[in-house]
């Protein structure tokens, strides 16, 4: 896809869509996991074959919760197949000083809800029962998972195991001790979108997996010492990539950060490779920096059938930390960190 057109880890076709209505994966599917490329490490990979083959019915969120325009009107009550389109969000993509506080809050809050997740993440645990705990502390707060219904995905957080890039639809597969796993989690909170997610090292990960993991946290981390008021949006993917590279490992390019605020994405687009891309931030700028790293030089990955799961073409794992940047007149606020 072009650079002109928005490039996100939400905005990938829906390709191939069928008409799910329910999940049904049992356990005994689980049981034989594909054993890792030895060049990268001991962990198990997901293949294409276990892609959703049915979505799950959504968890119930009140009524009292309001809903991102997108969300259909009758996505909590009726089959996928007769979803209405739901409405064009609505919004600057920039944040006006009335708006800082909005932002703010929705940020934070998806930080605390990511940071009390990391807590209860196990080996045995499903990434259903993970989605479970996203989806229950959000509506105890007041507010709606931004997922859920957004372009019919079936849950409310997404769950990317292993090889998984970005954008698993959390199942029934139990996590293993030797997995990593990321959680990505959007909040909608009085009218604004929080954004926000993190790879967790279970604890048998091997040490590849713990450097994969390192070096993607740090990668992050330089992209957000880059950000600042007149300062180039190319400069972030050029610190990114040359870190990942410096490791052996690669930057997917295939999924970019975005802005975010009123909308769930908006523009600008935030390249994490190397890139010629012109702009310069300025204050009011809000958006999300999530660098996808794969371990080796083939960072690609292929979409699964179920229109969503996108797992590296090599078997390699990806891991992924992503925060929500708002560019103010004197430098920039990390909105989702909340240690």
């Amino acid at each position: 896809m072009t650079t002109g057109a928005l490039r996100s880890l939400w905005v990938l076709p829906v390709s191939g869509m069928r008409s799910f209505s329910r999940s049904a994966r049992s356990f005994s599917a689980w049981e034989h996991n594909t054993p890792s490329p030895p060049q990268f490490g001991t962990y198990s990979v997901l293949s294409p074959t276990s892609a959703m083959e049915v979505y799950p019915p959504p968890r119930h969120v009140p009524e009292s919760i309001p809903r991102p325009a997108y969300v259909p009107a009758n996505f909590f009550t009726a089959p996928i197949w007769e979803h209405v389109s739901g409405l064009e969000e609505v919004g600057d993509e920039g944040i006006r000083k009335e708006d800082v506080a909005g932002v703010r809050a929705a940020a934070r809050m998806a930080g605390e809800v990511l940071r009390a997740v990391g807590r209860v993440v196990e080996p045995g645990m499903t990434t259903d029962d993970i989605d479970a705990v996203v989806h229950e502390m959000a509506v105890e707060r007041g507010a709606y998972p931004s997922p859920l219904g957004y372009s019919h995905f079936p849950r409310s957080c997404t769950t990317s195991v292993n090889n998984v890039i970005a954008h698993g639809i959390p199942d029934s597969r139990p996590l293993l001790a030797t997995d990593i796993v990321n959680v990505d989690i959007t909040l909608y909170y009085n009218g604004f979108h929080g954004d926000t997610s993190a790879t967790f090292a279970l604890p048998a990960t091997d040490k590849a997996g713990r450097e994969l993991v390192r070096v993607t946290r740090e990668a992050l981390e330089l992209g957000i010492a880059e950000c600042g008021p007149g300062k180039s949006y190319a400069s972030i993917g050029k610190v990114i990539d040359e870190h990942a590279r410096k490791h052996g490992m690669s930057v997917n390019t295939q999924f970019v950060g975005h802005g975010i605020g009123r909308k769930f994405h908006a523009y600008p687009h935030i390249l994490h490779h190397k890139n010629h891309e012109s702009g310069l931030m300025q204050p009011g700028d809000c958006f999300t920096i999530e660098p996808p790293l794969v371990q080796g030089t083939r960072a690609r990955g292929s979409v699964w059938d179920d229109g969503w799961t996108c797992g590296t073409d090599t078997g390699a794992r990806s891991a992924q930390f992503e925060h929500q940047i708002l560019i103010t007149e004197t430098g920039a606020e990390v909105l989702t960190r909340v240690d």
